[in-house]
């Protein structure tokens, strides 16, 4: 199919992947009205057009800590990325690496840390759920440190998983997913022989390499659901924050008093984030959480952003509502199913054309003359 727009990706993808993947990733949580409010928020956020300001001089460079990004997005940590395209997680970091912005792996990654470090030119992200098995989070964090990994993404909103139907509904989980799943490799052969066959090994490699042997689909929703921590405290984060030397990020920040802990707590940046819809359906959509938190804690710490950012345009409305960068996931995971590591590249570079137009027609010539000067 043609792609123009980075949002046709999504058409892409869905031809693609079996069923059982896609709606994995294209999903949210109860009856997904957050997830669509992240779009539509964003979307509503209305610019204020100036012209005639001599504009021959864009860029889109940003600085993140002692990080220079050729713009201000970076690949957010998806799981199961390996199950999207073969070696996905590989093919995704070589993407970023090229456009010159930061990928960040997942903990619940197909492809551990060690096969993707030495193919990338630039430190990549990692990030790190709060688990009740603590040998396994500091295990990940010596060996993230050991490959050059710097920046560390703690994400906090996940003390339980979030009731998922589509999941039950598509053969991820529920009865006879397994079978189910099976069928669909079968009727969707190009992921088939793409990833299926030529991508293996599908076991989660970070928590393979903890134990020492391979822990598949089946045994990583079990782990992942027996350790989960409910009882999670900021007080359980000061090891990790004594431990981790470089900028440490908390991601799944909501309210502004969470954000005033997080610079208490001695965080270098925060994601205002709702996990992409995917956690408690109902609560603020990240367009509408960003400007009380950006007015509480925008001289204390870095602010990211995610949920509901589809294009380049959406990448200039959070910078003008107040952060200084945003990831994107789904949007690089449609791109990832639907063409590899070329349609990533794609994706970010018509991300940067949308952005260079939005900047002219609102007359900012850099990241730094983004503000809310700009909106309506």
């Amino acid at each position: 199919m043609i792609i123009s727009a980075s949002t046709d990706y999504r058409k892409a993808a869905e031809k693609t992947l079996p069923p059982f993947l896609f709606h994995y990733i294209d999903g949210g949580a109860y009856a997904e009205h957050t997830l669509k409010r992240n779009v539509s928020d964003l979307s509503e956020i209305e610019l204020k057009q100036l012209v005639l300001r001599d504009m021959s001089n864009i860029s889109t460079e940003t600085q993140l800590w002692d990080d220079t990004l050729s713009m201000p997005v970076v690949l957010a940590p998806v799981g199961l990325t390996g199950m999207y395209a073969k070696r996905g997680e590989v093919q995704a970091a070589k993407a970023a690496a090229k456009r010159g912005i930061p990928f960040t792996m997942s903990s619940v990654s197909i492809c551990p840390i060690e096969e993707v470090t030495p193919q990338i030119d630039r430190p990549m992200w990692f990030q790190l759920y709060v688990l009740k098995d603590r040998g396994f989070m500091k295990n990940v964090l010596e060996r993230a440190k050991a490959n050059g990994v710097k920046t560390l993404v703690f994400t906090v909103d996940l003390p339980t998983p979030g009731a998922r139907y589509r999941d039950a509904h598509s053969g991820m989980s529920g009865p006879n997913a397994n079978l189910r799943r099976m069928i669909q490799a079968f009727t969707h052969p190009t992921w088939a022989w793409n990833v299926g066959v030529q991508g293996k090994p599908h076991d989660l490699g970070n928590i393979s390499k903890y134990f020492g042997s391979p822990i598949g689909l089946e045994d990583y929703i079990g782990w992942l659901t027996k350790n989960f921590d409910q009882s999670i405290s900021w007080k359980d984060l000061e090891w990790i924050r004594e431990f981790w030397d470089g900028p440490l990020i908390i991601k799944g920040i909501l309210d502004p008093d969470d954000a005033r802990d997080a610079v208490k707590f001695g965080a270098d940046g925060i994601v205002v984030s709702n996990h992409g819809g995917r956690q408690l359906d109902g609560v603020l959509s990240s367009a509408r959480a960003l400007p009380p938190i950006a007015d509480a804690v925008k001289d204390d710490l870095k602010i990211l952003v995610d949920s509901g950012i589809r294009t380049g345009l959406d990448v200039v409305r959070m910078i003008a509502l107040g952060a200084d960068s945003v990831m994107i996931g789904r949007a690089y995971a449609y791109a990832l199913a639907a063409g590899g590591q070329s349609a990533v590249e794609n994706l970010l570079t018509l991300f940067e054309k949308e952005m260079r137009v939005a900047m002219t027609l609102t007359g900012a010539n850099s990241i730094q003359d983004i503000t809310n000067k700009i909106l309506v």
